[in-house]
């Protein structure tokens, strides 16, 4: 008689993290896989310029070897393209923090730079009525003679 072994699958493991800076968003997919790293659906090599390559870079490299058993997958919306870099970065950072469970990966982040784990509430200032053109604060020059 033939005995029919079920085994069950494994559970992939899968995080989802969230980046911001300013008015940009960036949202990160990390599962286990070989270190490919995609930014809106672009490979990272060719994503961007070298710079902020570099900026994008720096989790990853701060992780150590942690990136050889990982993919990423980040789509990034709204702002500019440094601000884009830099919600991908903070949502590539909070992904591997939370796939690693290391307190001490979160201390090296966190000592290195604290806005790749928390967001940066500063906003640029509204402008006022008087210098709708020219800055929130600055006004027209007056003379006292």
């Amino acid at each position: 008689m033939l005995v029919m072994v079920r085994e069950k699958k494994q559970k992939q493991k899968i995080i989802f993290t969230t980046g911001k800076r300013r008015t940009a968003v960036a949202g990160a997919k990390l599962v286990l896989g070989t270190g490919k790293i995609f930014i809106n659906k672009t490979p990272f090599e060719i994503w961007g310029n070298e710079p902020l390559r570099l900026l994008v870079k720096e989790p990853l490299i701060l992780s150590g070897d942690l990136l050889k058993k990982v993919d990423i997958e980040v789509n990034v919306k709204g702002g500019g393209i440094v601000g884009q870099a830099e919600a991908a970065r903070q949502a590539i950072a909070k992904s591997l923090v939370e796939f690693s469970k290391d307190d001490n990966l979160k201390d090296l982040y966190m000592k290195y730079d604290r806005n790749l784990l928390v967001y940066d509430p500063r906003r640029n200032e509204p402008h006022k009525p008087s210098a709708s053109k020219r800055g929130a604060r600055r006004h027209k020059q007056r003379s006292k003679r």
